[in-house]
């Protein structure tokens, strides 16, 4: 049942436009408004399931002005739902600023899941490490690129990063000065699509695959990056290294990490982490 007095933020398809839930479909269809990044791309998502809608524009230059607007239909009782061209609102996409905004006046915030492109990457990654920082969007100048980069170079977990097509290149080759070639990448690009393309190597090699194709560097980016060598990062003595391999080698994971900890008295919390690094595919 809809409810009054709600904003409902609706994730829509990154790509095909069939990837989009039920619940989904409903809201759009009963809600009393829909606040679209661009009103003609939302348009022709709803007429794909004919639903009609009246639509207003909501986007990063006008969002705080339109969240006025809003606020005044939730007071009036109406119904209203935030979508942006693709995935979900708020995740490198207008939004959060209404939402904040609705949640401080204290009317419901109703999210309705979808697609979301690093979710989407991640889950055709094969990534073992079960911890990853989403990052979104880098700055656009080098400079400013490379200093957030160097500032996320110690981070030991996964990084997933957004970026366009026409900063691709300056921004794996940035990647390459900062974190070494060696580091592993997954870029994935327009996911969902016609042209939907995963490509896994080290940061050198996937560089060279984007100098060596102009086709490869169209459409919207996912870039995972594997994060800092546990190994640079612990104090775990050569012994229990050593140790740890051998067990891994031939039982699970959670078991050789106890019995190294039991043999070397290591910490268990440092081996465990290195256990994970070790299992990744190389």
């Amino acid at each position: 049942m809809l409810e009054k007095k709600a904003l409902y933020v609706v994730a829509t398809p990154i790509g095909n436009l069939n990837d989009i839930s039920l619940r989904a479909l409903d809201i759009l269809a009963k809600v009393d408004v829909v606040a679209a990044e661009h009103v003609q791309n939302s348009k022709h998502l709803l007429a794909m399931h004919a639903i009609t809608a009246k639509l207003i524009s909501l986007h990063q230059h006008n969002e705080t002005v339109v969240a006025d607007k809003i606020l005044t239909l939730l007071d009036a009782g109406k119904s209203v739902a935030l979508v942006t061209d693709a995935g979900t609102p708020g995740i490198s996409d207008p939004g959060a600023i209404l939402v904040r905004r609705v949640r401080e006046q204290g009317f419901s915030v109703i999210p309705i899941p979808g697609a979301n492109a690093a979710i989407c990457a991640m889950s055709a990654a094969g990534i073992v490490h079960p911890h990853f920082l989403f990052y979104g969007f880098l700055p656009n100048k080098t400079g400013l690129r490379k200093r957030e980069l160097t500032a996320l170079k110690s981070q030991s977990c996964t990084l997933i990063f957004y970026e366009a097509p026409h900063r691709i290149l300056e921004c794996v080759a940035d990647m390459v000065d900062i974190f070494g070639p060696r580091r592993q990448m997954i870029i994935a690009r327009e996911l969902t699509k016609l042209f939907e393309t995963i490509h896994d190597g080290t940061l050198e090699t996937v560089y060279a695959w984007l100098q060596a194709d102009a086709n490869q560097q169209k459409g919207e980016f996912v870039l995972i990056v594997s994060g800092a060598e546990i190994l640079e990062k612990t104090e775990i003595g050569e012994q229990a290294q050593h140790t740890l391999q051998c067990l891994l080698a031939e039982l699970p994971l959670k078991q050789a990490v106890k019995l190294t900890t039991e043999i070397t008295g290591e910490n268990k919390n440092a081996l465990y982490q290195l256990a994970l690094a070790l299992k990744q595919p190389k």
